[in-house]
């Protein structure tokens, strides 16, 4: 049986004095019925996990033993999924889905054909609702590096940001066009201009249903992107999400 896992912010690990509180605390002892004695999991969501022992339990404060600590080893690349904003509650599957398949990154994207509009403060409160979400899932699926999620942005935005394509860095946009390749063939021609090395940093975006207008596919063509195509059948949004990262990490991770 898996040990309850439990968050502590990097602010405030102490490997000398480790701790649970507020509503992780809470959750320990009120929610799972943690007592003194029980030995769980925590980490920092940055990499480094401890076993610890629950020493003294009240509602807000859990004090704890370590037993023994260690460091996560990196993913062998980074995925970093650029994802235009579904309508409804998709955007919380796909984050929960994009944690489990190894996503080191989501960037939230509003395309011309998305349907969600949001202004700054909903952009903000969504983010932090999605950052929430990532948490949730790195707790459920073992993973001490919590993903960071970035506040919704136009995807000439998040182009603006991102610059220029770095060494060992791949960009991929989905499209339904006919000057697309797949991911085999766009990994293959990269290894070739990169003396036989994978990339080190993917990044992967998905568009509306819709699909991302002509003049957001040539912006991002011209950032960098390669046309990537998922196959020869129309995916939903967050059915080519989870797809792509799943032919990514088996390819890659």
């Amino acid at each position: 049986m898996s040990r309850h896992r439990f968050f502590i912010p990097p602010a405030r690990w102490n490997a000398e004095d480790l701790r649970l509180e507020g509503e992780e605390a809470h959750h320990c002892t009120q929610v799972v019925r943690c007592r003194p004695g029980d030995r769980v999991t925590v980490f920092d969501g940055s990499g480094t996990e401890a076993n610890v022992e629950i020493v003294t339990t009240t509602d807000q404060l859990v004090t704890l033993r370590p037993l023994g600590m260690s460091r996560s080893v990196p993913l062998r690349s980074q995925l970093v999924l650029g994802q235009a904003v579904p309508k409804g509650k998709n955007m919380d599957l796909i984050v929960q889905k994009a944690v489990e398949l190894g996503a080191s990154a989501l960037m939230p994207l509003l395309s011309d054909r998305t349907v969600v509009r949001l202004d700054a403060d909903e952009a903000e409160k969504r983010r932090d609702k999605w950052q929430r979400n990532a948490l949730e899932a790195c707790k459920q699926c073992g993973r001490n590096l919590v993903p960071d999620i970035a506040v919704p942005q136009t995807v000439t935005k998040a182009l603006g940001a991102l610059g220029r394509p770095g060494p060992g860095e791949l960009r991929l946009i989905a499209a339904i066009s006919p000057e697309t390749l797949p991911l085999r063939e766009l990994l293959s021609e990269h290894r070739e201009n990169h003396g036989g090395d994978s990339p080190q940093k993917v990044h992967i975006w998905i568009g509306p249903e819709g699909d991302f207008t002509p003049a957001e596919l040539s912006q991002a063509l011209t950032a960098g992107f390669r046309p990537l195509s998922l196959g020869p059948i129309v995916l939903r949004s967050e059915t080519a999400a989870l797809y792509a990262l799943s032919v990514l990490g088996y390819e890659l991770l």
